[in-house]
């Protein structure tokens, strides 16, 4: 079953990266655009937890973002060690492209589901989340 699930988020990441072709974007950089789509600061250690992501490795992620405007880096009120993320407006339109081919994907995938499937699927993810 994991290794379905594996062979699942490779086709579903390119199936992403198509939809989405004319951002440029990788595969990493969508993630990170599909976690702070909701509008919400947040620091990198956060970001990290949400995209499943080591902070080392978002931080390349993050200055590419960056670089091409799409997202600012913040002292963080609460712990001036470290930044709060956050989009900018051209980085809002990005993620809510980013958005929208989510949901396109997930509502084709999904279509043809009972209820009952749906639920076995959930029960199935929070039971590898429970263990990793």
């Amino acid at each position: 079953m994991v290794l379905a699930l594996q062979r699942a988020t490779h086709r579903t990441l390119h199936a992403l990266t198509a939809a989405l072709a004319d951002l440029d974007l990788t595969a990493s950089e969508i993630n990170a655009l599909a976690n702070l789509a909701d509008g919400r600061a947040r620091n990198v250690r956060a970001l990290s937890a949400d995209t499943g992501t080591r902070a080392t490795t978002l931080t390349g992620v993050l200055d590419r973002l960056e670089r091409r405007g799409l997202l600012t880096r913040e002292l963080d009120p609460d712990d001036r060690r470290s930044f709060r993320l956050a989009l900018t407006d051209s980085g809002r339109d990005v993620a809510a492209q980013v958005s929208a081919a989510f949901s396109d994907l997930e509502a084709r995938a999904l279509a043809g589901l009972s209820p009952r499937q749906l639920s076995g699927y959930h029960a199935v993810i929070a039971a590898l989340q429970e263990v990793s």
